[in-house]
């Protein structure tokens, strides 16, 4: 196991308009499962290349625990890679595959058949290792990918979007599995990956890019909670949260006709434009009678324990989309105006300008 830190590590691409990762600093530590998570171009992979040394380093280090690894060659980082289309031999067995890498490390024989028949116990696989890779499905090859970096006892596993080839499913059972087997050898993991779901699902921490800049690091329920900046809000969280334009005055922010509170989370007199976040679950249903903000459903979309509607309400005479958590069953249908208030307590308050979260 190991600790992993980047210090001012930079990657800037020939003929690049830009650096593709300006300067990462990020502390990584023993064990921790670390999920570095953005929307497509943000820098994540080239961050997690840098780290395995398959891209440059043009300016600052990178150290697994305290020894500088910045130009060590790819071979010599004691680091395995899980990468997103598997890359197995199609001519050996599953056995064949998990234990090449030691092969060609003139592991012995026997220690390799140990170590084999070891991570396939933990993978599942016994049964399997005499197959080839077109005899397995997509989630039992990603499981062999795996195998083949656990037989090596790296001090650093790296995954690159590991589970982007399979259904939605077998997504959800591999990333169990995963974070199950990550939890079980204490191996310290940089998982890479565009589904935000998978970071909240699986990293101890996760690690939120854009434009190849982190945004915010911090544990999952942290980064629900409490996002840093408008781009975290609208990121994390599925449905996304309503971010709506608002003017703030007298201790509430007012969208349209509707006054949303603010409560006592922002601490001080706001005035002016702000940017308010509510999650779809903190909205609540309320009779046209009582007020509230007023929202034209356009879909409704029913998942059995409940549902949600998605919908527009009118912010200074322009439509802005809606998303609102609703019990099962719900009696709302198309062109229906329904009327929804927030929960003072989970309204999320951010600079229109700058982003930044203005709320405690």
């Amino acid at each position: 196991m190991a600790r992993v830190s980047f210090e001012q590590a930079r990657r800037w691409y020939p003929g690049a308009d830009a650096p593709a990762v300006p300067s990462m600093d990020l502390e990584i530590g023993d064990g921790e499962f670390m999920v570095l998570v953005g929307p497509s171009g943000c820098g994540k992979s080239t961050t997690l290349r840098m780290l395995a040394g398959l891209e440059t380093v043009d300016e600052g280090r990178i150290l697994i625990d305290d020894r500088d690894i910045t130009h060590v060659p790819p071979k010599d980082r004691d680091i395995a890679m899980v990468f997103q289309n598997y890359a197995l031999y199609p001519h050996m067995t599953v056995a064949e595959n998990m234990g090449f890498a030691l092969k060609m490390a003139k592991v012995s024989g026997a220690e390799r058949q140990k170590r084999v028949d070891e991570a396939a116990r933990l993978l599942g696989l016994t049964d399997y290792l005499q197959r080839k890779p077109k005899q397995l499905s997509g989630g039992q090859r990603q499981r062999v990918a795996m195998g083949r970096a656990i037989v090596r006892n790296p001090q650093v596993f790296c995954m690159d979007e590991p589970l982007s080839n399979l259904d939605a499913k077998m997504r959800v059972q591999t990333r169990t599995d995963i974070a199950r087997l990550q939890a079980d050898l204490g191996v310290t993991t940089v998982y890479v990956t565009h589904d935000q779901i998978e970071a909240m699902t699986m990293g101890d921490r996760v690690a939120v890019m854009d434009e190849g800049i982190i945004q915010q690091v911090d544990t999952p329920l942290k980064l629900y909670d409490k996002p840093a900046n408008l781009f975290v809000a609208g990121f994390i969280g599925s449905p996304q949260m309503n971010l709506l334009s608002a003017t703030a005055a007298d201790g509430v922010a007012r969208v349209g006709t509707y006054d949303v509170p603010l409560g006592a989370s922002v601490g001080r007199p706001l005035s002016g434009d702000v940017t308010i976040g509510v999650r779809p679950e903190a909205w609540r249903l309320v009779s046209p009678g009582e007020g509230g903000l007023p929202v034209r459903v356009s879909v409704v979309e029913e998942l059995g324990a409940d549902g949600y509607v998605y919908g527009t309400c009118d912010v200074a005479g322009t439509p802005a989309n809606m998303v609102v958590r609703v019990a099962a069953r719900t009696a709302a249908g198309r062109d229906d105006v329904i009327h929804v208030i927030a929960d003072p307590a989970q309204v999320h308050v951010f600079d229109t300008v700058t982003g930044e979260r203005l709320s405690g």
